[in-house]
């Protein structure tokens, strides 16, 4: 009978322990969680092509704050991102905004592009490869999303679905200094 108390007491406190971390973690972000940034961690540099089969450097975005998402076609969080990603991009363009999306989808320029065509994306999109997913410290979940200052610091790393208004609140500042 002991034992079974000693159990069940361990049962418990195991449970209070994970809903505390599922707290603890849901208030990081509206829906999905940020890590802190090293305010003076480099973006690291890429070359890559696009859905046209165009170079894109990050270099091209010298002195513009960079929202980076790695995404897929197939992530129903990434899609859910998207609108508000096109929202940010007309809203802030003007003051230096730039979003760029890196697929890590495997199928090819023509299913990422009917897809961009489909949605309406109005920001470049660069088809990512293994270098520069482990470039930015392997991407592990998608969506992940970076917020890069007009210095080209990574300011904030985003894993999982987040709100627009978290982008909008965290790039407002870099915007306007």
């Amino acid at each position: 009978m002991k034992s079974l108390k000693a159990f069940g007491m361990a049962l418990a406190i195991m449970a209070v322990s994970a809903i505390i971390t599922s707290l603890a973690q849901s208030s990081t972000s509206k829906n999905g969680s940020q890590v802190a940034a090293d305010q003076s961690a480099v973006a690291p540099s890429w070359e890559l092509k696009d859905v046209n089969d165009k170079t894109i450097r990050s270099a091209d975005f010298k002195g513009k704050v960079v929202i980076l998402d790695f995404w897929a076609t197939w992530c129903a969080p990434c899609r859910m991102e998207i609108p508000g990603f096109i929202a940010l991009q007309k809203k802030y363009a003007q003051q230096g905004l730039v979003i760029v999306g890196a697929s890590v989808d495997e199928s090819g320029a023509s299913m990422v592009k009917q897809f961009m065509e489909k949605l309406g994306m109005n920001y470049p999109v660069v088809l990512t490869d293994e270098k520069m997913q482990d470039q930015f410290g392997g991407i592990e979940v998608v969506p992940t999303t970076f917020v890069i200052d007009r210095e080209g610091h990574i300011v904030k790393k985003y894993l999982s679905l987040t709100d627009e208004s978290e982008f909008e609140q965290e790039i407002k500042p870099l915007l306007n200094p």
